[in-house]
């Protein structure tokens, strides 16, 4: 199996959408992420507050393995006003880069 060029972490490849305009996720109210991208027994984020929302497509973007979640939980227009700030793994910043251009210049 070859490698993936870019990963989340050892093992896991990142996961990236075809478009930014498929990411049609909520941009106010509170989430609640699920289990398995974020371990911690507090899992929502108010989006009216930027710490939680960048806390929050930092666990989506670092930890999902499925394209869904990005879809359903990411605003495409509010990744690209963050992209700057979001503290992410080498692999996941440059997967998003190379396939969404558009982000190294956001």
């Amino acid at each position: 199996m070859p490698h993936p060029a870019h990963l989340a972490r050892p093992g896991r490849p990142a996961v990236v959408t075809r478009t930014l305009a498929e990411l049609v996720g909520p941009t106010q109210g509170v989430v609640e992420l699920p289990v398995r991208l974020m371990w911690a027994a507090d899992r929502t984020f108010d989006l009216s507050d930027p710490d939680d929302l960048l806390w929050m497509y930092e666990n989506v973007l670092r930890e999902t393995h499925r394209a869904d979640d990005l879809r359903r939980l990411v605003n495409g227009r509010a990744l690209r006003r963050v992209w700057p700030l979001l503290n992410l793994p080498r692999g996941v910043r440059q997967a998003w880069e190379s396939r969404h251009r558009g982000l190294r210049t956001a």
